[in-house]
């Protein structure tokens, strides 16, 4: 028995911890979802998530970020891994509830795990982005498109960043992998 809880022990000091690991914590936000309700940081506390920024009239690297977290949730929906995903509008002005709703339909989101969030300036959304994400999300004066990062973020059930992917070509594999090592931790 004695060996037993040793044993025990020495594993659980063991665990694997993520590589390239960051600590960016997020600052408590309030915004609006495709079924028009409100999600903050706090709805969110206790789950691992992932988060995007796309905007719906994009017309380059939207699209493939959109259709890559697609298949990323389709894929943890089938290792049966209990992960939420939060996709930030970078051009609220344009990307109502119901536009970001048909938006991700049009991709085959299972949007009873994923909210596309709104309902806030275009300068909120900038300035939240490089903040909080250290990424950008500006939309120039003289055009309709939006120029923002194409990182998927992994955040931990505190609210904070642990890490970040590359959207356009994700490493699916050490995704998984990153988030069945937060999903272990208490």
């Amino acid at each position: 028995m004695a060996l037993l809880l040793f044993l025990s022990l020495v594993l659980a000091g063991c665990g694997q911890s993520i590589k390239d690991s960051v600590n960016w914590e997020i600052e408590d936000f309030h915004f609006t979802n495709q079924d028009n309700e409100e999600v903050s940081l706090g709805d969110l506390k206790g789950e691992v998530w992932l988060a995007d920024f796309v905007f719906t009239n994009c017309t380059t690297v939207c699209l493939p970020m959109m259709a890559n977290m697609t298949q990323l949730q389709q894929q943890l929906e089938e290792e049966g891994l209990d992960v939420r995903i939060v996709s930030f509008s970078v051009d609220p002005a344009v990307d109502t509830p119901e536009v970001l709703k048909s938006y991700a339909e049009n991709y085959g989101a299972n949007l009873e795990s994923w909210d596309l969030l709104t309902g806030y300036v275009p300068e909120k959304i900038d300035q939240f982005a490089l903040k909080n994400f250290k990424t950008v999300a500006r939309k120039p004066d003289d055009s309709d498109q939006v120029v923002h990062g194409t990182d998927f973020f992994l955040i931990d059930r505190q609210g904070v960043v642990r890490k970040f992917y590359n959207g356009i070509n994700p490493p699916t594999d050490e995704i998984l992998s990153d988030i069945e090592i937060l999903l272990a931790e208490d």
